[in-house]
């Protein structure tokens, strides 16, 4: 059983208070205590965990006994003889009994709200067949309103078992869910978030009939007769979505914003629970970001959150960015500098954007979201304003726009791209002519180790068994070209298990128990440090967290094993027993 500790987070530092404390520690000796040190003027520390191995992921990779934080600083690393000088009268003091200590762990790319909304709504993630999500649906409109909307997320056709039933492009029509729903819009999300499912009711809510032209960037599927199947894929979700907003807007303010803060507190409730401190929130608009500001201001925010821009349009970015400028500042709980932009969609999906066309959809080479000149002008903006641009980009086709793109608009703007560290999100497929290219730009690969594993069984279907072993996944090859990795979930699209992620990215093995290329795998260190010094370098917070160091923030997870010795069919089921932030026990696992 978990247990979350405190619903409120009290704990903030001033930047004067922090710079203070900064300036002391060096006039002071900000240096590994040693059994000889002269220990009459140490200050004690508020909290002193020992007796364990504590992972720095420092340049050295050193590892210690015990660590000692003062004031949600980290105050000292040694053995735990050494760090008996820092446990004054009212020091906390636990005593690891060899469990291990790691850096707060990061989430480099997931839907910080959409975690939440995942938890609120049917959670399809589990299901085996189209026919037990109809079970799951009629469960939920024998209790709902007339008229009431019924959502779900997490389903992947791709993962079903064979059933008997009709079916467009390997996913079923709308039928059975207009026969346990006949009253009630059904909208379910697909895992990856880019295609939905909708039945009659929800069709007719937003409007669309057998002859609705698709959108620009998305798809409403149709039967041979031309009747919508309830499948839609990218940008054709946006036709009910919009239905959904007028309809959740009808809500009153207060409803809304309680609906809200449930969601941060389920979301972050997770991330605690998994040893996460900090989460690169990949997408959020101004007045969400506005409402995290009103938590952040009334110390509601229960992990830290790196907030990419995402949904307005260039002339909004032109205009208001400025007042949205909030880089990381001493204890901070909400930093905003970057700009999230998608050219492709999914593989699932057919949306990723290919060189070549699909092995089993062979008409099509994918979805293109967003034009080419639109995100190179947001890019410019960008740069104008001292943002980071974070570009989603599946397909082998969307990874080299997005490259070329920063070329050109680096080049046209006289900029040195790599410190800009702008980076790609996903950067699944890639063409082998494209890697160097990623180390030579100084362009990140904000890559998902969870994806491979979670996509290996089903991808040689959509690009063929060839095309997979050449483009799919190669991170090997990214790391020994020099590429900087940062890794993540992209929760609600995967659990938010970094461990699962962790695994898959050390030994790439399937749930079939096949490894999906192992040879591209990362070493233990690697992908941890891709978890965490990593995703800190990629959102500018390399010198505040990442690692373990005297001076950084407290923000620390203590394991239930080891996870650079544990035997790698345990390395997903490693257990956190505290998660600290800022010096404080945010969560506490129940012994």
């Amino acid at each position: 059983m978990l247990t979350q500790i405190g619903n409120t987070y009290k704990f903030r530092l001033s930047g004067l208070r922090l710079t203070l404390l900064l300036s002391w520690l060096f006039l002071h000796g900000c240096t590994q205590p040693s059994e000889e040190a002269d220990t009459r003027s140490v200050t004690p520390a508020d909290l002193v965990l020992q007796n364990g191995i504590v992972v720095s992921v420092d340049a050295d990779n050193t590892q210690y006994e015990a660590i000692a934080l003062h004031q949600g600083i980290i105050q000292a690393l040694g053995s735990t003889e050494a760090v008996q000088s820092r446990i004054g009268p009212d020091t906390q003091v636990i005593d690891l009994q060899g469990r291990t200590v790691i850096p707060g762990l990061i989430e480099g790319h997931g839907h910080f709200l959409s975690l939440g909304r995942a938890q609120q709504i049917l959670d399809l993630t589990q299901a085996q067949t189209f026919s037990e999500i109809v079970s799951q649906v009629a469960a939920a409109a024998d209790s709902a309103e007339p008229g009431a909307w019924i959502f779900g997320r997490g389903w992947h056709q791709d993962k079903w078992l064979p059933e008997d039933l009709a079916a467009v492009d390997g996913v079923p029509i709308n039928s059975p869910l207009n026969a346990v729903a006949p009253d009630n819009p059904v909208y379910l999300g697909h895992a990856s978030g880019h295609a939905a499912f909708a039945n009659d009711a929800a069709l007719a809510a937003a409007e669309i009939v057998d002859s609705t032209p698709d959108p620009e960037g998305g798809t409403i599927v149709r039967a041979a007769d031309g009747r919508a199947t309830g499948l839609l894929r990218e940008n054709a979700q946006d036709l009910v979505e919009r239905s959904i907003g007028d309809h959740m807007a009808l809500q009153t303010p207060e409803k809304i914003q309680q609906n809200l803060l449930q969601q941060v507190q389920l979301a972050g409730n997770l991330a605690l629970a998994h040893g996460i401190t900090s989460f690169h929130d990949a997408g959020a608009s101004f007045e969400e970001i506005d409402f995290f500001r009103s938590l952040e201001s009334s110390q509601q925010l229960p992990v830290r959150l790196y907030v990419m821009v995402r949904g307005e349009s260039n002339e909004e970015l032109a205009n208001r960015l400025p007042d949205y400028y909030m880089p990381s500042e001493a204890n901070d709980f909400l930093t905003v500098r970057s700009i999230k932009r998608q050219i492709d969609g999914a593989l699932g999906a057919h949306g990723a954007w290919l060189l070549e066309p699909y092995e089993d959809l062979p008409n099509s080479r994918g979805l293109v979201l967003e034009t080419v000149e639109e995100i190179e002008t947001t890019a410019a903006i960008a740069i104008a304003n001292g943002f980071q641009v974070n570009t989603h980009a599946i397909g082998t086709r969307a990874n080299r726009e997005v490259l070329d793109l920063y070329e050109r608009v680096w080049q046209s703007t006289d900029t040195n791209g790599p410190n800009l560290r702008w980076r790609i999100e996903h950067a699944q497929h890639i063409h082998p002519g494209d890697i160097q290219r990623f180390a030579d730009l100084g362009v990140i690969a904000a890559i998902q180790g969870v994806h491979c594993t979670s996509d290996g069984p089903w991808i040689s279907t959509r690009l063929g068994p060839k095309r997979t072993a050449r483009t799919s996944y190669r991170w090997r090859d990214l790391l020994d070209a020099g590429v900087r990795i940062n890794n993540g979930t992209d929760a609600p699209v995967e659990d938010i298990n970094p461990f699962a992620s962790y695994a898959a990215s050390v030994t790439r093995i399937m749930n079939n128990g096949k490894a999906f290329f192992p040879e591209q795998g990362m070493t233990r260190l690697e992908a941890l440090r891709s978890y965490t010094l990593g995703n800190a370098y990629s959102a500018f917070e390399e010198n505040i967290k990442g690692s373990l160091e005297i001076g950084k923030l407290a923000d620390l997870a203590v394991l239930s094993d080891n996870l650079l010795t544990a035997p790698d069919a345990e390395l997903a089921n490693i257990q956190v027993d505290y998660t600290l932030v800022g010096g404080e026990i945010r969560y506490m696992r129940e012994q």
